[in-house]
């Protein structure tokens, strides 16, 4: 049972739950026999499966959570690829706890047929008889405007007879309702031949794979053609065609069958650690996914690792796939079809997939922090000197930033972390005092030359890295100064631009780049903000207190707040001047009033 005999949840379904993504996707409980017991779909995976132990279970619901023993979860782009996901998944594994519809209902796809003249229409039966199939759509009434802009654009055929050749020349066949409304051309008959109406089904292909643009001008030009003609209930017709178009969405997480049997392999991997997620896909929806962590020894390589894994998942899972999709090819001791896709559906399948193996890595972080924070911070550290090259972990870091407005008011910050924790104690300003005008590099020299100077001087533990905030010529500046004091061999600097968020280095002309997901870069942009958060608190300080007339702060008992009070509201000293005691008294009191007036 998931609760302990103090009624309380069981630590480790609590830290799944901690770890579970605020995203859309399904979830899926499982009992201690890892068999699937229920299977939900969320909007928010966090709140959704938390608010099962929110409050107190009743019937089926309590049972259920009885049974509980582990939670596993999918992660999907939106709702509506969670409701089609789920879908597929209940059918496939009939959970204990999930309701069945009796009717087996399923979702509606838009098929071309496999026939001469080939028809464009609805159906709930996906069958192999070699037609296309587009779909699942969550919506009939979605599926009903597709087709409608279908025939409203293209004279395609809408009825059921068999046009063989042999059978339009025999002539049994009469023209219908259709032909004469202009809606299709009588192949029937033998008024089309078949490569003309080959045409048409290619376009019509194509607006089924999502590329509209054809479409959406057709109605354009159609609206405007029915506005000119003073025809606006037509052309409110084709306004509203138009909207549902530029509102539809022509794929889900289901893509298109054509796709057939495959499986899904992606890899996420740090200094110490590797996470694979895999999917695996019948007929273009995802049927089964799983998520392995593998600790590195050695610092293998991810081909080998993914190598590794799918050969694991292969024997345990007993898979007959034809193909594999991945994102590098890779040996693998027995013969199968290896897909590195670059765009179409394939590649969403592989990003879709990377996509989980990322929030199935941060569970694993975020479990590791709440467990065991020391190993961690470690962790941290290790791939902070990875990634910058640094030859010891990071765990004294410094950053400075420059502040000015025009040349003037210029002050420095420099923010200290230890073991990647701000330590506010050891926060300092500065105040630029031999640099005029605007000169950045200048300041930054001196500032940074003070700080280690006296460091140096008394003798205070320095920092292992230093982040500047600016490129080559804040960095250059700030090792300038380092050379003076002799200290450039005993710290490590770095330079972090704005732009691209490039990283600096001394020396190295060109620049590293860090992914933007990458911890490192976030730390890196953690404390260059705060240094910009601090700096800013002195210079918007002294910036206030130049603008504030030392008229009003040189009266006894005037301070800067009550100055910047009274010019708020008075705008200027001349306005202030002119108002009556009983007028500022309503301000700042009656006896500071009386102050002012006495003094001006």
């Amino acid at each position: 049972m998931i609760f302990n005999h103090m009624g309380e949840i069981k630590k480790h379904i609590k830290e799944q739950l901690n770890t579970l993504p605020s995203r859309p996707g399904i979830y899926q409980f499982l009992d201690a026999k890892n068999k699937i017991i229920y299977i939900g779909k969320a909007k928010n995976l966090k709140k959704r499966v938390s608010s099962y132990f929110n409050k107190h279970a009743e019937g089926k619901t309590y049972m259920m959570l009885k049974n509980l023993d582990r939670i596993e979860h999918i992660v999907t782009d939106n709702e509506t690829e969670a409701f089609l996901l789920e879908n597929v998944l209940i059918k496939q594994y009939k959970p204990k706890y999930n309701v069945l519809l009796k009717d087996d209902k399923t979702y509606p796809w838009i098929v071309i047929r496999n026939e001469a003249f080939p028809r464009v229409e609805m159906t709930r039966n996906y069958i192999k008889d070699g037609s296309e199939y587009f779909g699942p759509y969550t919506s009939v009434k979605t599926v009903r405007v597709l087709l409608d802009l279908i025939h409203d654009i293209y004279p395609i055929r809408t009825c059921k007879l068999d046009l063989q050749p042999s059978k339009i020349q025999k002539k049994n066949y009469k023209v219908c309702l259709e032909y004469h409304l202009g809606r299709c051309k009588a192949p029937c008959i033998g008024e089309e031949t078949e490569e003309d109406y080959k045409q048409y089904i290619e376009k019509i292909r194509q607006i089924l794979k999502g590329n509209f643009k054809p479409a959406l001008q057709f109605f354009e030009n159609e609206m405007k053609n029915a506005a000119a003609n003073l025809e606006f209930e037509k052309a409110q017709e084709f306004k509203e065609k138009i909207e549902a178009l530029q509102n539809y969405q022509s794929r889900s997480t289901v893509v298109n069958p054509k796709i057939g049997n495959v499986e899904v392999y992606s890899i996420l991997s740090d200094t110490e650690r590797a996470y694979v997620n895999f999917m695996e896909v019948s007929n273009g929806s995802i049927i089964r996914a799983r998520n392995l962590e593998y600790k590195k020894k050695i610092n293998e390589a991810d081909q080998e690792i993914l190598s590794m894994a799918v050969t694991e998942i292969h024997r345990e899972l007993n898979l007959h796939a034809k193909e594999i999709i991945l994102p590098m090819k890779i040996e693998i001791p027995f013969p199968i079809k290896q897909t590195v896709p670059h765009r179409g559906d394939k590649k969403k399948l592989l990003e879709m997939s990377l996509k989980n193996a990322r929030y199935f890595k941060l569970e694993k972080l975020k479990q590791l922090q709440q467990t065991r924070p020391d190993l961690h911070l470690e962790r941290m550290l290790r791939q902070m000197q990875h990634d910058l090259r640094l030859s010891n972990p990071p765990r004294h870091m410094e950053c400075f930033d420059i502040s000015h407005t025009q040349g003037f008011e210029k002050t420095a910050s420099c923010v200290v972390f230890k073991d990647l924790k701000p330590s506010k104690k050891d926060y300092r300003h500065y105040t630029v005092k031999t640099v005029e005008g605007i000169d950045d590099f200048a300041s930054m020299k001196e500032v940074v030359y003070r700080r280690y100077k006296r460091l140096k001087e008394e003798n205070i533990p320095l920092p292992g890295l230093v982040v500047i905030d600016g490129g080559k010529g804040q960095l250059n500046a700030a090792l300038d100064a380092l050379k003076e004091l002799k200290l450039d061999d005993q710290i490590t600097l770095i330079g972090i631009a704005k732009r691209l968020e490039e990283i600096y280095k001394p020396g190295d002309p060109v620049p590293l780049y860090l992914d933007k997901r990458s911890e490192t870069l976030k730390i890196i942009q953690q404390i260059r903000n705060e240094a910009h958060r601090f700096g800013l608190r002195l210079h918007r300080k002294r910036r206030t207190k130049r603008l504030i007339p030392s008229t009003l702060t040189s009266i006894p008992g005037i301070g800067e707040k009550t100055a910047l009070k009274l010019l708020k509201h008075f705008k200027s000293i001349k306005r202030l001047q002119e108002a009556s005691q009983e007028d500022i008294a309503r301000i700042v009191g009656h006896k500071t009033a009386e102050k002012i007036k006495k003094n001006l």
